[in-house]
């Protein structure tokens, strides 16, 4: 029984790595990319035009997993439970939502003593990028759990 839930996790995880990294990079559009974190400053863009942009990522981002979910453990041969994976995607729409407004991140980035971090585009790094993945993947895995449950 153990050696099955482990096999759902795996496969659910990677279902929802992999269609995440997709559809984070590949089926965003620019204009939701540029404008998701957008709120009103005097960069001219509304804060009410970063929620609709974000919104439709997050939209075309959760059915990008959705359909990689289901795709996938039919071919693998993985039963996932309808419930369970609603729940594990809304997580995933949710915490995906809340990281790319930025702004949260950013205050949680301060808040934990990342700051510089987050603020850091030198280097051949940026920190915003690099702790933006870390949040996702982490609730990526949880999603992974409650969907393999």
């Amino acid at each position: 029984m153990t050696s099955v839930r482990a096999a759902r996790f795996a496969a659910a995880y990677a279902l929802f790595r992999a269609a995440g990294d997709v559809a984070d990079h590949w089926i965003q559009t620019d204009h939701q990319a540029r404008i998701k974190g957008h709120h009103d400053h005097s960069d001219g863009q509304s804060s009410a035009a970063g929620r609709k942009a974000c919104a439709a990522h997050v939209a075309s981002y959760t059915a990008t997993q959705a359909a990689a979910l289901l795709a996938g453990s039919r071919l693998l041969g993985v039963r996932l439970r309808p419930g369970p994976v609603a729940v594990a995607l809304a997580l995933s729409a949710v915490t995906h939502y809340v990281a790319d407004r930025r702004e949260p991140l950013r205050r949680l980035a301060d808040a934990t003593g990342k700051g510089n971090f987050v603020r850091l585009a030198d280097h051949g790094m940026n920190g915003a990028y690099a702790l933006d993945q870390a949040w996702h993947h982490a609730a990526e895995t949880c999603a992974a759990l409650i969907a393999s449950a």
